[in-house]
């Protein structure tokens, strides 16, 4: 796919706006780990390509095993996920589709049985940054940097 507009540089007060609520949230207490699973989870959902990328990449580096990280698209089915990733992951996803889903009360329930107010109102923000994210890099197509040997043929 061709890359549509820099949106950056278009937007540049735009971003620089975005760039505290990021910052914050990687910053709030939450374990960086799990906000990372739940930002490509979310990434996955919405099909931002670069946002999967990237954050498959920062997970790694905050120690999340790839295999774990190659189960996200389908934790609710695998054995390597916590309650409290679960119950992240399953508010991520309500939220996300959240048209569809209108967040049901007992996927509410089990997030707020793993996590405090103050939590998850920054998961909660989290999620929205994220999907946010997401509108910008699929919409204006961003793609992720490759070098040359992992270009395809």
């Amino acid at each position: 796919m061709e890359k549509r507009l820099n949106h950056r540089a278009a937007s540049p007060q735009a971003q620089q706006a975005v760039g505290p609520l990021y910052t914050y949230v990687k910053e709030c207490g939450l374990d960086i780990a799990l906000v990372d699973m739940v930002w490509l989870r979310i990434s996955q959902i919405n099909g931002c390509a670069y946002c999967v990328d990237l954050h498959y990449r920062d997970a790694l580096a905050h120690g999340v095993p790839a295999r774990k990280l190659n189960s996200v698209v389908t934790w609710a089915e695998t054995g390597f996920f916590t309650a409290r990733e679960r119950a992240a992951l399953a508010w991520a996803e309500s939220l996300t589709l959240v048209a569809a889903t209108r967040a049901p009360d007992e996927v509410y329930r089990a997030a707020r049985e793993q996590f405090a107010d103050k939590e998850l109102a920054d998961l909660t923000w989290a999620i929205g940054l994220m999907n946010m994210m997401n509108r910008l890099g699929v919409g204006f197509r961003l793609q992720p940097e490759l070098k040359a040997e992992e270009r395809g043929a």
